[in-house]
C-alpha cells in the first residue's frame, strides 16, 4: 500500500512540475518543444480562445485509444491518469496565473502573475529553466512505469507500420513540430522590426529546450549512469576481495572459471558492479590482495536485478526508450 501510494504520489507530482514547466516558461514565449504540448502551443495561436491543456486532450485520447487499436498496448491505470491528468493541471494553472481571459489568450507573458514573471527579454534563460523543469516532471512520471503518452504513440506507430526507428521517428515528430511552429507562429515574440529576436531564433530555442528535455528525463529516470563494470584476473585465491566485497561493500559477484591463453594456466575472474565511489576501494583491496593482478574498469550502462533497477515489464506496454 506505501509503494502504491508513493507511486501515485510521484505521478501526480510529476504532471504537475511537467505542466507548470509548460505555463510559466515554455507557453507565454511560444517556445515549441515538439511532442504533443508544442503541437498545442501551435494551435492555441491559431485558436487563443481553446487553451492548451484543452489541445492536449485533442491529441492525447485519441493517440491512447489508437494505441490500443493498433498497437494492442496495455494502457495501465498510471498512463490514463497521467495522459488526463497534465492537460487538466495546465489548464488550471493557466487560469489561475492570468488575470483575465485576454490574457489567458494571448498568454500574455507581462500580465503572467502579475508581470512578475515576466522573462520576455531572456529567451535563452526561459528556455532551459522550462526544459529543465519538464524533463524532471516527465522523468517522475516514467519511473512509476507510467508514460504522458502523445508522440511516444506517434513513435510507436511509424514504427511498426513505416519501418523506422523509435528514437528516428520521435525525432522527426518533434522536427515536424518545431517546423509547424515556425510556419504558423511566424515571428513569435520577435516582429519585422525587433532584430533582437527574429524568427530563426524561435526555432533554435525550440530545438535546445527538446535536447535539454531529453536528457533531463533520462538523468531523473537512470541517474548520472555513473555504476562501473570491474574484472579481475588473478592467478591466486582472491580470498581477502571475497571478503571486502561480501562484507564491507555488502555486495555480491561472479567467479569465472577461466585459464591463460598463452599459459594454459588456471584463474580466477571476477566480475562484479559497483557504484562509482566504490571503484577506489575496490582497486585498493585488489592491490593489497594481488599487485599484478589483471583489471578491467568500464561503464555499466544498465544494471538489473537485486540490489539495482528492476527489469522493464513486457515489451508489449507503453515504454520510453
Amino acid at each position: 500500500m506505501k509503494n502504491t501510494v508513493c507511486a501515485w504520489a510521484n505521478i501526480l507530482l510529476g504532471c504537475f512540475v511537467l505542466a507548470s514547466g509548460f505555463v510559466f516558461f515554455i507557453n507565454p514565449y511560444n517556445i515549441v518543444p515538439g511532442g504533443v504540448y508544442g503541437a498545442s502551443i501551435v494551435l492555441h495561436n491559431l485558436f487563443p480562445s481553446i487553451q492548451v491543456g484543452t489541445f492536449g486532450y485533442m491529441f492525447d485520447v485519441p493517440l491512447l485509444i489508437l494505441s490500443v487499436i493498433l498497437l494492442g498496448a496495455k494502457l495501465g491505470t498510471r498512463t490514463i491518469a497521467a495522459a488526463l491528468i497534465t492537460p487538466l493541471f495546465m489548464n488550471m494553472l493557466s487560469r489561475l496565473v492570468y488575470p483575465t481571459q485576454e490574457a489567458l489568450e494571448a498568454l500574455d507573458p507581462a500580465q503572467l502573475l502579475g508581470g512578475c514573471m515576466d522573462m520576455s527579454n531572456h529567451l535563452m534563460l526561459t528556455c532551459v529553466i522550462g526544459a529543465v523543469i519538464i524533463g524532471a516532471g516527465t522523468g517522475l512520471v516514467i519511473r512509476q512505469q507510467a508514460t504522458t503518452g502523445g508522440s511516444d504513440i506517434v513513435g510507436m506507430l511509424l514504427q511498426k507500420y513505416c519501418h523506422i526507428r523509435f528514437s528516428r521517428a520521435i525525432l522527426l515528430v518533434d522536427g515536424a513540430v518545431v517546423c509547424f511552429g515556425l510556419l504558423v507562429i511566424g515571428l513569435g515574440m520577435g516582429s519585422a522590426e525587433d532584430t533582437g529576436h527574429p524568427a530563426l531564433y524561435l526555432s533554435f530555442y525550440s530545438l535546445i529546450s527538446i535536447f535539454i528535455i531529453s536528457r533531463v528525463i533520462a538523468y531523473t529516470i537512470n541517474g548520472a549512469k555513473n555504476d562501473k563494470l570491474i574484472f579481475v584476473i588473478s592467478d591466486r585465491r582472491l580470498t581477502e576481495l571475497h571478503h571486502y566485497i561480501l562484507k564491507d561493500l555488502d555486495r555480491t559477484a561472479t567467479c569465472i572459471k577461466s585459464s591463460g591463453l598463452y599459459t594454459g594456466a588456471d584463474k580466477e575472474m571476477l566480475f562484479l558492479v559497483v557504484s562509482y565511489k566504490e571503484v577506489a576501494g575496490v582497486k585498493l583491496k585488489i592491490k593489497e590482495a594481488d599487485p599484478r593482478a589483471f583489471v578491467v574498469v568500464t561503464d555499466a550502462y544498465d544494471a538489473f536485478g537485486e540490489g539495482w533497477k528492476q527489469l522493464p515489464s513486457s515489451a508489449n506496454e507503453l515504454q520510453p526508450e
